[in-house]
């Protein structure tokens, strides 16, 4: 199944609807503040990532409206013989488009993205409670390979 979308790199404008998805969930809620007007930290971050050019903030645009949002970050490395790989993170579908296919469509573009760059592999993080998640990048294709770490600061 595919929605009509639109795929463009988010503006300011954006941002609140980007941040209530992110909070729209049982996690984002406890450590998301959609509130208005937004934290000076979230509007820092996207000026950030605005002035950064290997990361793209990027929104899916079904009828007018902001359905959906991923980050790309685009990352030099010298293993895999100097390669570069995609970051995909904050991959978020608006509640009412769920089982629409956006999700679906937003992540071919994001991996579409990636190789237009030149990236060798593209890789993401899913928290381990987020199983509905997990299956969705399974059916894409990913590979859960790596046991991944973090330490909150």
């Amino acid at each position: 199944m595919s929605i009509d979308v639109e795929f463009r790199e988010a503006t300011e404008a954006d941002l609140p609807v980007i941040i209530a998805m992110l909070a729209d969930d049982q996690l984002g809620a406890s450590r998301e503040d959609a509130s208005l007007p937004l934290a000076p930290a979230y509007l820092e971050a996207f000026s950030a990532m605005e002035a950064d050019a290997n990361q793209v903030l990027c929104v899916a645009v079904s009828e007018g409206q902001v359905v959906g949002t991923l980050q790309i970050t685009y990352i030099p490395g010298l293993s895999f013989s100097g390669s570069w790989r995609g970051q995909i993170e904050s991959v978020r579908v608006a509640s009412t488009m769920r089982g629409s296919g956006l999700g679906q469509q937003l992540m071919t573009w994001a991996v579409d993205q990636c190789r237009a760059r030149g990236c060798r592999m593209v890789q993401l993080t899913t928290n381990k409670t987020r199983k509905d998640a997990q299956r969705f990048y399974d059916q894409l294709g990913f590979v859960a390979s790596h046991e991944g770490y973090k330490l909150n600061l």
